[in-house]
């Protein structure tokens, strides 16, 4: 097995829950979920939606700046679980008059990870022994969005 193969995921439902909410991550084969504070679960939930806030929040903020200064997320990837505390990376490429063309690797929380994704559009990634280690929720998903049970809305990606 190749540790550095990825398996491109996206963001398939954002659904609040009593502490916080539950972001449901996958593709076609299987979904698992990342659980995370509820500013940042609303604030992916926005910006998935193309919904805009009265102000600036954290990511767009982090967008702008990025904007300026000639940078763009140009993916991130979850890529470790350890106890029940996922870890992410940040990809980001800078190209302005100062610099040919940099990369930088950030360790960033998923949570951030996933907002800034949906915030520039970027793609989301996960490595493929922590796929291979998740448990599958698509049925989960499924039956929730079969039978919602109005206590807020979930949304879907589109990809």
């Amino acid at each position: 097995m190749n540790q550095k193969e990825v398996i491109r995921i996206g963001i398939r439902a954002v659904i609040p829950t009593a502490t916080g909410s539950a972001v449901f991550l996958g593709n076609d084969e299987k979904v698992f979920v990342i659980y995370m504070d509820p500013l940042v679960g609303n604030a992916i939930s926005l910006l998935i939606n193309g919904a805009k806030s009265e102000r600036p929040l954290t990511h767009d903020l982090m967008g702008m700046l990025l904007a300026a200064l000639g940078a763009k997320v140009e993916r991130v990837i979850i890529n470790d679980l350890k106890g029940a505390t996922y870890y992410g990376r940040m990809i980001v490429t800078v190209e302005n008059e100062l610099q040919q063309r940099k990369v930088i690797e950030l360790d960033a929380r998923p949570s951030d990870c996933l907002a800034m994704a949906a915030q520039q559009k970027a793609p989301v990634y996960v490595t493929r022994s922590l796929w291979d280690e998740v448990e599958d929720m698509s049925e989960i998903l499924r039956k929730m969005a079969e039978h919602p049970s109005g206590e807020g809305e979930g949304s879907k990606d589109k990809e």
